[in-house]
């Protein structure tokens, strides 16, 4: 018996050993791959800024040598930092006239059109422009068939550092044309060689633009490490745990039948986060969030449910039974102020189905709720594969009164021009910007060509996981004007959240009540 024990517990810690190196190895491989993600969006981020300017210079009519016309321009890239210069070109390349001539005598040298890449957009090029002070990149739009705008946007090395600290003197990340012409680079030790690396590579379906992390191997196996024995442990309780499904007929019918008996007892309820204005605190609105409310009065969390609400097609009835309830217990207060505004989450697949704006339309209607209050979120984080259809929809949602926000930009798979596109009212700037932006100066600069952006499609930005005043701070100085999170109140019941309101429209009236005095004494 005793050695039947130690040999099942010889071969548990064996399949651990296998399943936590596994683990471990994967999980390296998935944040690698998504630093590489994250250095291309932000690339693709900065050209989409530098052709929205141009657009809009375009359109304005200052596509000229003018001297009004390069005020003008010198103006427009005074107000954004990331442009360096902006030039009037032939059909050819060749250089007719600068905003700032004098950035000129920095050109090492300047390619002709026949040596510039083109990108999805046949109208857009871009090239490597070679100059004493470091590489920039030019993008080159036409203005017709005889000219061009060329903006010329730096390279700042600091958008590259996203590097882990255990990394940062064992890689470097490489910003390329598809031509191999590199454009920016960032790595600790410039004179460490590499010799036993691993690449990391992704390319913009969008523009010729190329990311590489490369990173020594020898430091993979030390990164991390101390995950391997909670992984074991895990792996270990995983056997234990399968060997026992194995043995039940019910392996998967249990989870998503536990789903559809929760949601004929109604016991998935929305919690409220407010949104609220940086400057005054004032909550504009509040977003719903799912949460799972068992019998025995635990609560569940969203990442234990919704990744299998949306892979079994649970999430569709889940989201109306939300809404519903949401409306039910919101509508005294969404009656008595008009500006307050309902914002839930919609997942692409759901706002693409079949009958989901006549669905919406009801049940708002029933609930007796003007629909210019409520605001429907599709994350960014899943793609839109019909964007045609997609915009369809919007319009219709809009033509109807609602508001379309798009949730998680700057990590999710659509350009900026994809969002102007699709018509939306309001981007969300994602938790990953806000957590870093007091610290990293490449988030701000992010965050900022983000408002601009929506500012010129004529959007409005709230930004998500706001935690300490140093990021309201922060987000203010970008220009965003409303946020939610930790910092005014985590996702509350509605009881809460009732008391929460109660609270800010007490404070608020004694505010008012003391300026009264003030202004009788």
């Amino acid at each position: 018996m005793a050695a039947l024990v130690l040999a099942g517990m010889a071969a548990f810690a064996l399949a651990g050993h296998i399943a936590a190196t596994r683990f471990i190895h994967d999980q390296q491989m998935r944040q690698l791959h998504e630093l590489t993600e994250v250095v291309l969006h932000r690339s693709e981020l900065a050209v989409d800024f530098a052709t929205a300017s141009l657009d809009d210079l375009a359109g304005r009519g200052l596509a000229t040598c003018a001297p009004a016309s390069l005020q003008a321009i010198r103006l427009h890239v005074y107000q954004r930092s990331a442009v360096k210069d902006v030039r009037l070109v032939n059909s050819d390349g060749s250089v007719i006239c600068s905003a700032y001539s004098e950035t000129l005598e920095f050109d090492k040298g300047w390619v002709d059109r026949a040596d510039m890449l083109a990108s999805r957009d046949s109208k857009l090029m871009l090239f490597r422009v070679e100059q004493f002070g470091g590489d920039a990149l030019g993008v080159l739009r036409d203005i017709g068939d005889k000219k061009a705008l060329v903006a010329i946007l730096g390279i700042n090395s600091s958008l590259f550092d996203i590097m882990p600290a255990e990394l940062r003197a064992h890689g470097e990340v490489l910003l390329a044309l598809k031509n191999g012409a590199r454009l920016g680079e960032f790595a600790l030790e410039a004179d460490k060689a590499l010799t036993h690396a691993i690449d990391f590579e992704k390319s913009s379906t969008r523009y010729p633009l190329r990311v590489i992390i490369r990173i020594d191997k020898s430091v993979l196996s030390t990164w991390n490490s101390q995950a391997y024995w909670p992984t074991m442990t895990v792996a270990l309780a995983l056997g234990v745990l399968f060997g026992i499904l194995l043995s039940r007929a019910r392996r998967m019918e249990g989870p998503v039948a536990d789903l559809d008996r929760a949601l004929t007892r109604g016991e998935f309820r929305p919690y409220f986060q407010p949104i609220f204005d940086l400057r005054t605190r004032e909550i504009r609105g509040c977003e719903i969030l799912a949460r799972w409310l068992r019998e025995d009065g635990t609560v569940v969390p969203p990442m234990n449910f919704i990744p299998l609400a949306e892979s079994s097609g649970r999430i569709e009835a889940m989201t109306w039974q939300l809404l519903h309830q949401a409306l039910t217990d919101l509508q005294p207060q969404l009656k008595a102020d008009k500006d307050f505004k309902l914002s839930f989450n919609v997942v692409p697949r759901h706002i693409l189905g079949a009958g989901f704006v006549e669905t919406l339309r009801s049940t708002v209607a029933a609930a007796r709720v003007s629909a210019r209050q409520i605001m429907i979120e599709v994350t960014e984080r899943d793609e839109l594969d019909d964007l045609t259809r997609a915009a369809a929809v919007v319009g219709e949602l809009r033509d109807y009164g609602f508001r379309v926000a798009i949730d998680d930009v700057g990590v999710g798979h659509s350009g900026l021009s994809r969002l102007k596109g699709l018509g939306a009212n309001t981007i969300k700037i994602d938790k990953f910007f806000v957590d870093t932006i007091t610290a990293d100066a490449s988030t701000t600069t992010i965050v900022e060509m983000l408002v601009a952006l929506a500012r010129d499609f004529h959007m409005t930005v709230v930004a998500e996981g706001i935690e300490t005043e140093e990021q309201v701070r922060a987000l203010v100085s970008c220009g965003v004007g409303e946020g939610q999170g930790y910092l005014v109140a985590a996702p509350l019941p509605f009881a809460g959240f009732c008391e929460l309101m109660a609270s800010q429209r007490t404070a608020a009236a004694i505010s008012a009540q003391a300026a009264g005095a003030v202004l009788v004494a």
